[in-house]
């Protein structure tokens, strides 16, 4: 079946629709919703038997719905209704909520509905971006297969909405506004942590913290000490401890309230002059060690999956800390998202970026390094959640790749304008073949965790949610710690690096890349600075990127051949 997905953007649940309908057997074409225009022009090429939206935030045309069938994927149950769905399911503490599959119709969400699915909410309010990510993902791409299986049956019809059947709870509820989004700093610990988490990633929590204008993000119950609300108890990592009505909240990012300002830890936005003598604390890390007899993880969670120069840094002297343990086996186990590489918001606020931007690269080399060096143990590499660029490459260092189900790669830097580095010239090829490894650089293309398994990018793909996955993973490494052939294992792998250390060194690796970067950070010779800004300061494209247009005639298929 032909099939046209039209989105705002190429996200993470847009990439893992495309994906698995294709592995489906579709033919799948995909065009950014840049305007009404574009749509219909969409529709017109593509000539679709079926339009999906999954990531839609602009209304279908009439003349587009009218004529093709076309089904919105919303992020609420049967029956809610509105932009802000997420935002006020986590706010008003809702018990269950859901992603409903309805036909576009004249009034937004209104229209019949094709399927849906629910799932419980936690008690402790969870970052929109978290339940974007998560539950409304998993069942967002359930939900589009199902779409497509139910349009090729000529019988079926989608269920009117009927407020008056016992599944559909939900209501019309409006867009927030700034007021839905304030706070003050004398709220309730648990108020705080509410407000900001449904409006985590965007647009952000409001409030004034240090006489500053702010919006919140990336916030962590603190310690029950006593204080004037408002004013910095501590600060550790970037983030900075708070006092609260009733205790304290770590705050890892703000962005200032104005036009054109960057996310950044929270740290950078207050300044110095504000952070004069405010103490460090223990209690927040954005990188822990734990181990047993056998086994060694060390886990990171960096915002978003950005690394910045100071983060890799500490990357690196966790890595090296494991290294000389006398564990057997290394677990790599990254976040919510595995890790993007470098941090371009911190790249961007530098006073000089360019030289930011080298700084950044080198540092996250040396984490790359410390995962391929290791010769004293294995190394497992634990990708609960997507990855992207240098965080590919980085999780490819290891020597087994574990990757929970739906998770996506985007094994590429292309669409930034750079070359890349992270030893990739070595990883990826050693894993993948050359062939292979020059079209997924260059196509710019996902990868789903299937996928990224028949072709060698993973080792393994476990089911489950992360929790579920993670301890998969540590029950993989303490089997691998005892197993009769570990001793070999171990032996084979020094084998290896030393023939390839003799064939050609990883430094050699280093330099060539870095040599190609340097004329991508401060020569700007593929549009590094242009791409990057736009990243950083989300400005809404305005054509569907030429990558994605380019591979419009690609039959369902894997655009790998597999």
């Amino acid at each position: 079946m032909r099939i046209l997905l039209l989105c705002s953007s190429f996200n993470g649940l847009t990439q893992r629709a495309w994906l698995e309908l294709r592995r489906a057997g579709h033919d799948v074409t995909v065009e950014l919703a840049v305007s009404e225009q574009v749509m219909l022009e969409a529709a017109q090429l593509a000539k679709p038997d079926l339009v999906i939206c999954p990531f839609l935030k602009d209304k279908v045309p009439a003349a587009l719905w009218q004529n093709q069938r076309t089904v919105i994927i919303h992020p609420g149950p049967p029956g809610d209704r509105g932009p802000s769905s997420l935002d006020w399911a986590i706010t008003d503490a809702e018990p269950e909520w859901g992603v409903t599959a309805l036909q576009a119709v004249e009034e937004m969400d209104a229209g019949p509905i094709w399927a849906y699915r629910t799932f419980p909410l936690p008690p402790e309010p969870p970052r929109k971006s978290s339940l974007y990510n998560g539950p409304v993902a998993d069942a967002a791409v359930e939900l589009v297969l199902e779409v497509a299986a139910k349009a090729t049956d000529p019988a079926f019809t989608p269920a009117p909405l009927d407020y008056r059947r016992p599944e559909v709870r939900g209501r019309l509820r409006p867009a927030m506004r700034h007021a839905d989004r304030k706070f003050a700093w004398s709220d309730a610990t648990d108020v705080i942590l509410r407000r900001v988490r449904a409006a985590d990633g965007a647009p952000g929590g409001r409030t004034v913290l240090g006489e500053v204008p702010v919006r919140v993000f990336d916030v962590y119950r603190g310690p029950a000490l006593s204080g004037t609300p408002g004013t910095l108890a501590a600060r550790r990592e970037g983030a900075v401890l708070v006092h609260t009505g009733d205790g304290t909240v770590w705050v890892g990012h703000l962005r200032r309230d104005e036009p054109d300002a960057i996310k950044l830890p929270a740290a950078a936005v207050l300044g110095d002059e504000l952070l004069e003598g405010v103490a460090e604390r223990s209690g927040y890390s954005e990188i822990t060690y734990d181990r047993s007899d056998g086994v060694g993880v060390v886990s990171f969670d960096f915002y978003n999956g950005a690394m910045s120069t100071d983060q890799c840094r500490r990357l690196a002297s966790a890595l090296r800390y494991a290294v000389a343990q006398d564990t057997k086996v290394l677990v790599v186990r990254g976040g919510e998202v595995f890790s993007n590489g470098i941090h371009l918001n911190v790249i961007q606020a530098a006073r000089h970026p360019e030289l930011e931007a080298w700084m950044n690269i080198n540092a996250i080399n040396q984490v790359c390094r410390e995962v391929i060096g290791c010769t004293d143990q294995l190394v497992v590499t634990s990708v609960g959640g997507n990855a992207g660029a240098g965080g590919v490459m980085m999780g490819l260092g290891a020597d087994r790749v574990l990757m929970r189900e739906g998770v996506v790669l985007n094994p590429h830097y292309r669409t930034m304008g750079l070359f890349g580095s992270e030893f990739w010239t070595y990883v990826l090829p050693r894993r993948v073949g050359a062939s292979v490894a020059r079209q997924l650089t260059q196509a710019a293309l996902p990868v789903g965790a299937a996928q990224a398994l028949e072709m060698g990018l993973a080792d393994g793909v476990l089911p489950g949610a992360r929790l579920e996955f993670e301890r998969s993973v540590l029950e993989y490494a303490e089997r691998l710690a005892v197993s009769s052939d570990y001793g070999a294992l171990l032996a084979a792998k020094r084998e290896r690096r030393e023939a390839d250390e003799r064939r050609k060194p990883l430094d050699a690796y280093r330099v060539e890349e870095l040599a190609e970067m340097s004329r991508d950070m401060f020569d700007d010779r593929s549009g590094f600075r242009a791409a990057r800004e736009a990243f950083v300061l989300k400005r809404k494209a305005v054509a569907t990127p030429e990558h994605l247009a380019a591979h419009r005639e690609l039959s369902g298929a894997s655009a790998w051949g597999q």
